[in-house]
């Protein structure tokens, strides 16, 4: 295939990118650098340093089979406070994709979704067919893409699949996480132990869990990035079909904790303060559309998430 990767210099995206290369394909990487890196994007990749607004002259030059879409403001608290950007980049933005991707006749999208458009589940494990009622506007800007999508492959013969993420960790194919602003539990972790970011702060010790701790779903990246590709040969014309990318086993903060500790060998800085407003008690997904649809199974668990991790943040470099 021929695909354009949209938010290709990003943490997921790059990785994505270097799998499709690995595989065989042929792709374009179009990225504004707002929050991704521009060299995270391998030698050789055609690379369009843009707004996503401009796609349509990119796939412009034709011979396109494919797009896959990861750009988007992502940061739940900012959203929050910056409603208006995540609208305008997460909305506006992925309208204009979706009108170009129409324009010049791309048969398949894959998006870049996430658990954040479930909020508070009723019920664990989080199936495709529960309430989606995002609790921030980042939830309910990829809500409202996803609702998009819908639209179009019912109008069009676009064949879509949206993605929806739980936690993903690890590090793969010589990309890693380097956020310029960390919300994830493992990179914040792994920081705290090499001295890197401040000592970690765990947000109640008292939930309704086995140890007191949070419970959530985390995927090893390059497991998600393997789903992204089998994905576009599960796109079919007119469908839009929304598979949730998890491990369907959880992990509470505690463990989290334990597992870094066993790979670096060393305590996590950290203290315990009060509960976050709005987090829930447990996140997990149930995977079996994606098992079933996409033929996906996860194959690396928490341990390998850590331990790749925990290489990217010591040497740049990866194990996978």
């Amino acid at each position: 295939m021929k695909a354009l990767i949209v938010g290709g210099a990003g943490y997921i995206g790059s990785v994505v990118t270097r799998l499709m290369l690995a595989e065989g394909h042929q792709v374009v990487v179009l990225d504004d650098c707002s929050t991704g890196h521009a060299d995270s994007v391998p030698d050789g990749v055609e690379f369009v340093a843009t707004d996503i607004g401009e796609a349509g002259a990119v796939l412009a030059g034709g011979g396109f089979d494919a797009v896959l879409h990861f750009a988007a403001k992502s940061l739940v608290g900012e959203s929050v406070v910056k409603p208006s950007l995540y609208w305008r980049t997460n909305v506006t933005g992925t309208r204009a994709l979706l009108d170009a991707i129409a324009e010049h006749g791309v048969p398949t999208l894959v998006f870049s979704s996430t658990a954040a458009t479930y909020g508070e589940p009723e019920a664990v494990p989080i199936t495709e067919d529960a309430p989606a009622r995002p609790g921030n506007t980042y939830g309910a800007t990829k809500l409202a893409v996803d609702m998009m999508i819908t639209g179009e492959c019912l109008a069009t013969p676009l064949g879509a699949v949206s993605l929806r993420y739980f936690n993903v960790a690890g590090a793969a194919l010589g990309a890693g996480e380097r956020h310029a602003i960390e919300t994830h539990l493992i990179p914040n972790a792994l920081g705290a132990v090499a001295g890197t970011k401040d000592p970690l702060t765990v947000f109640g010790d008292d939930w309704p869990t086995p140890d007191g701790t949070p419970v959530r779903d985390y995927v090893h990246v390059l497991d998600l990035a393997r789903a992204h590709v089998l994905a576009l040969g599960a796109a079919r014309s007119g469908e839009h079909l929304i598979c949730n990318l998890g491990s369907g086993d959880g992990y509470s903060v505690k463990e989290v904790l334990t597992a870094v500790e066993q790979v670096t060998g060393r305590p996590v800085p950290h203290s315990v303060g009060p509960r976050r407003a709005g987090d829930p008690t447990r996140l997990i997904a149930s995977n079996a559309r994606a098992r079933e649809r996409l033929g996906w199974t996860p194959e690396l668990g928490l341990a390998e998430m850590v331990e790749d991790a925990w290489a990217f943040t010591t040497t740049g470099r990866t194990i996978r």
